[in-house]
């Protein structure tokens, strides 16, 4: 099982963000407060069901995965792990700029860039690498979790080294916004949250800071302990 508490490393917009605003009124949780929040207007009306739709990432808030869920070695602490955080976010960098889009992953939906983004890539790989020491070594049984027969090699890899199998290569920046979907339903709700995302006409988004995510124990939702602007090259 896994040891807690857990710390996660991922983007979060700010708070007063229009697509954080987007992201957490329809996952009805700001991980900002910690607190449950109304869903957005009309959403359980035009979806059957969107509350427990919505049960798997209302739990780590709105966000994008960059260092995923880990636990703290025994000789490291939060506070450490924070400063290195912020020494991070202090040094200079091409911030990634992307044109956000609701498109469907697999069998889940989520914000994600339209096109490629060099800059974001290099973020997400220096996230893995650089805060890897503070990660504690998975335990047989996460290990098990991750259901190591459906990966490919490549991602054991990833996963026996950097604790998660998606990373470098088999990275994909994404912002859930629905749990696994069943086939049948995946095509009227990309529907109607597509519909949703083109009414805040957001062309582009900067992934230009860095939250620090806190789980206390298994039955808690992850809350942001702090957040820090990426400084610009």
């Amino acid at each position: 099982m896994p040891q807690f508490p857990r710390y996660a490393i991922y983007f979060v917009p700010s708070a007063q963000n229009a697509l954080y605003r987007f992201g957490a009124d329809l996952l009805g949780y700001d991980a900002y407060s910690g607190k449950p929040l109304p869903f957005a207007d009309g959403i359980e009306m035009e979806i059957e069901g969107w509350k427990q739709l919505t049960v798997d990432p209302r739990k780590y808030g709105f966000h994008a995965t960059l260092k995923a869920p880990i636990s703290l070695k025994p000789d490291k602490t939060e506070d450490e792990l924070a400063r290195a955080m912020r020494k991070f976010a202090r040094t200079p960098r091409a911030v990634p700029q992307i044109t956000p889009v609701v498109r469907a992953i697999a069998s889940f939906i989520a914000v994600v860039p339209r096109d490629s983004c060099p800059d974001l890539q290099r973020l997400a790989d220096d996230c893995v690498t650089v805060f890897d020491d503070f990660r504690a070594s998975l335990t047989p049984e996460d290990r098990d979790r991750r259901n190591v027969s459906a990966l490919t090699d490549e991602q054991v890899m990833h996963l026996d080294r950097w604790g998660y199998p998606y990373v470098f290569e088999d990275f994909r920046f994404h912002m859930t916004l629905t749990g696994s979907l069943p086939a049948e339903r995946r095509t009227e709700l990309l529907d109607v949250l597509q519909k949703r995302f083109a009414a805040l006409d957001l062309q582009s988004a900067s992934i230009d800071r860095l939250a620090l995510l806190r789980q206390s124990d298994a039955t808690s939702n992850f809350t942001i302990v702090s957040d820090w602007q990426l400084v610009a090259a």
